[in-house]
């Protein structure tokens, strides 16, 4: 079908007969065929409609470079939604400029569209923004990233290029950079030559005054983490989403073409299903402290909290606080822990983020720590992390959708001391951990990050075990830390609100307190300081 919008005629393409109406919006330099094996997959249970965007493929182009402005290509969608569903809201989704100029939809007051999944396209007026904070290693990432751009401007060169070079090769460029055999749409030069007014329209007039567009709608952000070209992770999206959920996929730029199976049930079950629009976090030692603060800062974000802690009354009232659920686990069981992962499986799906929070202090000598103690602290620190990590870990590679794991380690990985053997060894091998699962996890869209706090105020040193001391000295000593920790003046809220930074952003290590980070410092450029401090009786 065709659909007028202003002075350009869309070619509309729509699949299936009945359910929610999925609008799929394409990129540059590509056509609708581009969404051909994702549609097919949601056709089952969606009416799935694809267009070209003005100048590509079927659909007309207008006559002059401004005809391709943001505000423009959103009145195209708008038409279309117009004819395709003119009483219902539409399931929107857009990739690489398709998604760019959907957010300008979806930030648009009024806007009929239910939900948005946006993939590799950011919001230029979002980018506007995060471009003006303090210079980071982030900024100068993207700007190589975006190189391309530069050479869309260039008057002559870019449009020659296409024709003479890129134009008659892309099949053989996406199988080089994507590892996909395709065949492009016949009008591929052509559709690249004028598709390279939508960057020459668009990027410096909207990123030299960027507005404040904020998106109404659940908001889900695709991002591939192969992708050559554009990361969303440093945007501050949070402040112009307020319900937003963030995935991963496995993939490159051309995620429609290389990875249909995943994208599609992503976008089914955002559309199908709203609990799925709420990621699930799943937090071990939630009943109090880290734990508890964690899960209150993910619920804040609107996702599904799931806590589990060997004292089941004090994780019920976690859930209370979170309106999530409670379980009752021991983490040094694998055989209890493997059980549990399948049971939240079952009753609320592969979690997006674990956090495996559950430890326990100790404080002794080497000499002094029998093995039982030492067995008592691995078995706890170590082994919990191990177990929590092996059993949700298989159920996320298995889904094949991403996801985060967060694991506690602590200022003690790094910062040796003579009375914290036990206590060190076990966090210091949640760090390794860490790093060598990180690693692995990586082709999956799995990321892990070690979270490594200093002096943090909880009842963990009300808790703590100490070597060779009577039941009474141990509880002087308990007393006396948990005031040293209570002056210092840093609670849980503080670590947590790292944890969800780090999930966010994917960092791999976050030192978590002043001390932490000095010591974090002090360990790459002068370690052998530590290893003098380490000599030194903390008490």
């Amino acid at each position: 079908m065709k659909v007028r919008s202003g002075e350009v005629e869309l070619a509309v393409q729509v699949r299936g007969t009945s359910g929610p109406v999925v609008v799929l919006v394409h990129g540059y330099p590509d056509t609708h065929e581009v969404w051909d094996r994702v549609a097919a997959l949601l056709e089952k249970d969606f009416r799935v409609v694809t267009y070209d965007v003005r100048g590509a493929g079927e659909s007309s182009a207008p006559s002059t470079e401004d005809g391709y402005r943001l505000a423009l290509l959103a009145e195209d969608l708008f038409a279309v939604i117009d004819a395709v569903s003119p009483d219902e809201p539409v399931h929107l989704v857009g990739h690489d400029w398709g998604s760019i100029q959907s957010w300008e939809a979806v930030t648009t007051p009024g806007a009929r569209i239910a939900t948005f999944t946006s993939i590799s396209g950011p919001c230029l007026d979002h980018m506007g923004h995060w471009s003006r904070k303090r210079l980071s290693i982030a900024h100068l990432k993207q700007f190589f990233r975006s190189w391309y751009i530069g050479a869309f401007h260039l008057p002559v060169l870019a449009p020659l290029f296409w024709r003479l070079y890129l134009g008659p090769r892309w099949g053989g460029v996406l199988e080089r950079l994507e590892g996909v055999k395709v065949k492009p749409a016949r009008t591929i030069t052509s559709d690249a030559v004028r598709g390279i007014s939508l960057y020459r329209a668009n990027i410096r007039q909207v990123m030299r005054s960027p507005r404040q567009r904020v998106a109404p709608m659940p908001v889900q952000v695709v991002q591939p983490t192969r992708d050559r070209y554009v990361r969303t992770e440093p945007l501050d999206l949070e402040r112009w989403v307020p319900s937003l959920r963030r995935r991963r996929i496995a993939a490159g730029h051309w995620a429609p073409l290389s990875h249909p199976e995943p994208l599609a049930r992503m976008i089914g079950e955002f559309v199908a299903d709203s609990t799925a629009q709420r990621e699930l976090v799943v937090i071990t030692g939630g009943g109090s402290g880290i734990g508890r603060a964690t899960a209150v800062a993910f619920a804040g974000t609107g996702a599904r909290v799931v806590v589990s802690d060997v004292d089941i009354e004090s994780a019920r009232e976690t859930a209370e606080m979170t309106g999530g659920h409670a379980y009752e686990v021991d983490v040094r069981s694998e055989e209890a822990v493997r059980a549990w992962a399948r049971q939240v499986a079952d009753e609320h799906g592969v979690p997006d983020v674990v956090v495996n929070n559950a430890g326990i202090a100790h404080s002794g000598s080497f000499l002094s720590t029998s093995t039982e103690q030492w067995q008592r602290v691995l078995d706890v620190n170590l082994w919990g992390v191990v177990h929590g990590c092996r059993a949700f870990g298989e159920l996320m590679v298995d889904r094949g959708e991403g996801g985060h794991i967060v694991n506690l380690s602590s200022v003690a990985a790094y910062l040796p001391s003579k009375i914290l053997s036990a206590y060190a060894t076990s966090k210091a091998a949640v760090f390794m951990l860490s790093d060598c699962l990180r690693a692995e996890l990586a082709p999956h869209a799995i990321g892990v990050s070690a979270i490594c706090p200093g002096l943090v105020h909880t009842n963990i040193t009300a808790t703590a075990t100490f070597s060779g001391v009577s039941s009474e000295e141990e509880r002087r000593k308990q007393d006396r830390a948990t005031r040293i920790y209570a002056r210092r003046g840093f609670g849980p809220e503080g670590v947590a609100r790292e944890i969800v930074r780090a999930v966010r952003t994917g960092r791999p290590v976050v030192p978590v307190t002043v001390e932490a980070k000095a010591a974090w410092l002090a360990d790459r450029v002068a370690p052998g300081l530590l290893r003098s401090f380490a000599k030194l009786d903390p008490s």
